[in-house]
């Protein structure tokens, strides 16, 4: 079992993560400041130490020094986010930004635990894992799947991952995109270098650049000293842009000059300097029709489209979906003390035939939810309660049957056989300009409430030109 250590001053936060990684199954002790965990444990003893940035005496980087073989993961706000960017450079292995959800924590935490030599097969958490005994580096370690479809994708991984390749990873949300990520860094030369991990969603607009680039003093207001860039942190190890469809016009334009010349250069500064970092990208949109609306630069997603990994949604991994569920359903047996948990033959049809538009993640999320609620031993489809999802998007038969006023059209007959997502998607960027939003709504057959929504959950922004 892993031995994991806390240092975070602020006991909200410290009881939080505790439990979060006590109930995943890890040994872990905490202490709310770096002195505080010297006096009582052996940082050195830990498989891993969990540290907020800024701790009561010394801050938490000070444990990189004193922990010398042990890996730190450093927790962050945002508004100290480029702190964080220094802290890699010192030798923290990985920061997350507060705040994070579960899943964030537990993908970090593992990962970092992956690349460390583990001393029995016991010290590894359950996840979407292949059979023991695969390499750690393998993406069939990091990643589940048995199809066909998941099969391609670890061969392409394997093939891909040794060379300097830019990689584009698209996907449906929930689909794993940043295990393929880790997977492509941890089996490439730089696996021992930094995987810097930036959601391009979460950051605001006005910062990206900066957070990106880095910036010169007085650069802009607020810029009281110099920082690095997280392009610059990545240098000789990786750099994971995920949501990348998200960003800004003027960001595309300088990460193009990344991708063309290798070099940098810091928000407020004349002068460049070069960097050599791996570009993984991901996204969940199609930057394709978005260079097409002008929502991304065309030379850009060239550049990014080198090699492109698909990572297949769950209704096209239909052989997958009982497994993944009862592997899902082990680790949440184990988290909430409820072993030998049994999905009934009922359930097992009722998982098979739903469409998971949620992916991945939407099935991991049931089981939890089936689990906590179960009081028995045996899993149910109540208990799943999957019969009210996804349910709220329809497509018009005159829409694909052509029983309106109008034929069909082209577009029309080309989507007919898409996935719901990817007609919607396809619909409203096609057709957002000439139509409004309670037109739209009425052919995609829903509210305005759940267009709004679905545009919030797709990426997919409204034009400001549009009626209303």
């Amino acid at each position: 079992m892993s031995r994991i250590l806390i240092v975070e001053d602020e006991e909200i936060i410290r009881s939080a993560v505790r439990k979060l990684l006590q109930h995943a199954g890890y040994e872990v002790a905490d202490a709310g400041s770096v002195e505080e965990a010297e006096d009582n444990h052996d940082p050195s003893d830990f498989d891993l130490i969990i540290s907020d940035l800024r701790l009561p005496g010394a801050a938490g980087t000070e444990l990189i020094r004193r922990a010398p073989d042990t890996p730190v993961l450093i927790m962050t706000s945002y508004a100290s986010l480029r702190s964080a960017v220094d802290s890699m450079k010192m030798g923290a292995v990985e920061y997350i930004a507060k705040p994070f959800d579960h899943d964030e924590m537990l993908e970090a935490v593992e990962g970092i635990l992956a690349r460390k030599p583990q001393t029995s097969p016991s010290a590894q958490p359950l996840s979407e894992r292949a059979d023991a005994g695969a390499p750690d580096s393998d993406p069939a370690s990091i990643m589940f799947g048995h199809c066909d479809a998941m099969q391609k994708v670890f061969t392409l991984i394997r093939k891909v991952a040794p060379t300097e390749t830019t990689v584009l990873i698209q996907g449906e949300s929930g689909t794993g995109k940043e295990l393929a990520a880790r997977a492509l860094h941890l089996m490439s030369p730089r696996a021992a270098r930094p995987l810097i991990s930036v959601n391009c969603a979460a950051i605001p607009e006005s910062l990206i650049e900066s957070e990106l680039f880095g910036h010169e003093k007085g650069s802009f207001t607020g810029a009281v000293s110099a920082r690095t860039g997280l392009i610059e942190a990545a240098d000789g190890g990786s750099l994971f842009l995920d949501e990348i469809g998200e960003l800004p016009a003027e960001a595309q334009a300088r990460l193009l000059r990344v991708l063309q010349e290798g070099e940098i250069r810091k928000v407020g500064s004349t002068q460049s300097r070069q960097v050599d970092v791996r570009m993984i990208a991901a996204t969940h949109r199609n930057l394709k029709a978005m260079t097409r609306t002008g929502g991304f630069r065309e030379d850009l997603f060239y550049r990014l489209n080198v090699m492109q990994v698909r990572i297949p949604p769950l209704r096209e991994r239909q052989s997958d979906i009982l497994g993944l569920a009862q592997r899902f359903l082990q680790r949440q047996g184990e988290k909430m003390s409820k072993p030998g948990l049994n999905l009934t033959p009922e359930a097992m049809r009722a998982l098979e035939r739903h469409r998971w538009p949620g992916n991945v993640r939407e099935l991991e999320n049931a089981i939890e939810r089936a689990t906590i609620l179960c009081d028995s031993d045996l899993i149910t489809p109540s208990l799943l309660d999957l019969d009210g999802e996804g349910g709220d998007v329809n497509i018009p038969e005159t829409l694909v049957d052509g029983n309106n006023e109008q034929a069909p059209s082209r577009e029309a007959e080309a989507t007919s056989d898409l996935s719901l997502e990817d007609y919607f998607q396809h619909f409203v960027l096609e057709n957002q300009d000439r139509m409004s939003e309670t037109e739209l709504a009425q052919k995609l057959g829903i509210s305005r409430k759940s267009l709004w929504e679905r545009r919030q959950r797709l990426g997919i922004p409204r034009k400001k030109s549009s009626g209303n």
